[in-house]
């Protein structure tokens, strides 16, 4: 090991990525990515120069997980080893077997965290990329990778320099105890509210003992991504406030609090940042006084705003674990759809990372999908230890049914 090596700290959402992870050793709740099938027509070996190219572009690439031996703690180093991509011709068969071996977890320490091939059979050729989360979001592969390959494979160039993700940690690291103090106290003061009691589903589950994976998916019949187009209304912002609003109701509490997952990129620096940018921070309403659709609306899009100006001061969240039961909402929409363009030729995503084993023990995750026709799926995951079927069911019935309510602006928001 050098002794110059530099030891950069974990940013607070990758601890809690990591530490979440180290939760369960096999988890792949941390695997980002596609396998594309491409056009017969992509010059693989093109390809993969266009790839290499932007992997050596941006230092998060050459990020790697490392124990600093001075503090033994868990640090990221950069500047490390590309992994070149080559193309391999390897039989359908052999394929086959390596798609299984996709299927793994990552190992942490000192290793690559992508993983990036090009495979050429007799009968198709394929494009594998993964990441792991704590390098790379889906806003990061989607917005970012996926265009810039899309880019120099047609021989554009790239206007703006790449942005330094290991400088953005050194800018973080020197925001001193005293700026970060403020924002402490704030996030201290939302979950210092949080009672699992008045701000879950009431526990209807006798005998639950540990945690235990709950999955419910509806399809939503009230609303459709042309109601977002004609009001100009954020998809985010609506769902979320679904999401509170269906929780105040279905516990009888007069206030919500949930934390909302967002990706983190708030300025055009950021939007050409390569790397994990998302954020998961906690919202609070309170429905006691007289509102209307309109202005709950409004008001919770500049509570979402303000969220984001003390997002230096979550490592107190994550590091001291505050609220670590409240419900999370999660809305995801896949830009590219079900394709993403290479030159002039469509990929089709015909697969993704499996998440099949989640590290994550949460007690409530509420996502909402959007979906290829305009509509949206309603995914509920949920420890089955405290909450029956029946209930869950009942929360998604209720959720749709709120949606009737939030649509219309003038209406009164009740609980």
């Amino acid at each position: 090991m050098s002794a110059n090596k530099k030891f950069y700290p974990l940013r607070p959402i990758q601890r809690w990525l990591i530490d979440t992870h180290f939760n369960k050793a096999n988890s792949t709740m941390m695997n980002i990515g596609a396998l594309l099938k491409l056009s017969s027509a992509v010059d693989m070996e093109f390809l993969a120069e266009v790839l290499n190219d932007i992997l050596k572009a941006y230092d998060i690439f050459s990020c790697r997980l490392e124990v600093n031996p001075e503090t033994s703690d868990i640090c990221q180093t950069f500047g490390n080893e590309i992994i070149p991509v080559k193309v391999k011709n390897i039989s359908d068969e052999e394929f086959s077997v390596r798609l299984e071996k996709f299927k793994e977890p990552y190992k942490l320490i000192n290793q690559p965290l992508y993983r990036i091939y090009l495979f050429q059979t007799p009968t198709a050729k394929y494009l594998y990329l993964d990441f792991y989360h704590a390098i790379m979001d889906g806003a990061s592969l989607q917005i970012l990778f996926a265009k810039e390959m899309d880019l120099r494979y047609r021989g554009r160039k790239i206007l703006h320099a790449p942005q330094s993700y290991a400088q953005l940690i050194l800018e973080e690291a020197q925001i001193s105890p005293e700026e970060l103090s403020e924002g402490h106290a704030y996030w201290k003061n939302i979950l210092s509210q949080f009672d699992i009691k008045k701000h879950l589903p009431p526990i209807d589950v006798k005998d639950g003992k540990a945690w235990a994976k709950g999955n419910f998916k509806v399809n939503l019949k009230n609303i459709s991504e042309e109601f977002f187009r004609n009001s100009h209304r954020s998809e985010n912002t609506f769902f979320l406030a679904a999401s509170m609003l269906t929780l105040a109701k279905i516990s009888a509490a007069n206030d919500s609090i949930i934390f909302m997952r967002h990706n983190g990129r708030i300025n055009k620096s950021e939007l050409r940042l390569m790397g994990l940018m998302l954020e998961q921070f906690p919202c609070i309403w309170d429905f006691r006084a007289d509102c209307t659709v309109e202005k709950f609306l409004n008001e919770l899009e500049g509570e979402i705003r303000k969220n984001f100006n003390y997002r230096q001061s979550l490592d107190i969240v994550y590091s001291e674990g505050l609220g670590a039961d409240c419900a999370t909402f999660i809305f995801q929409k896949n830009i590219f759809g079900e394709h993403i363009m290479i030159g002039d030729t469509t990929a089709q995503i015909i697969d993704m990372p499996p998440n099949e084993i989640s590290a994550a023990e949460n007690s409530l995750d509420i996502q909402v999908k959007a979906l290829e026709d305009g509509t949206y799926n309603l995914i509920l995951d949920y420890d089955a230890g405290r909450f029956s079927a029946q209930l869950i069911k009942n929360f998604a019935a209720m959720f749709d049914k709120n949606i009737i309510e939030l649509k219309n602006l003038n209406s009164a928001v009740k609980i």
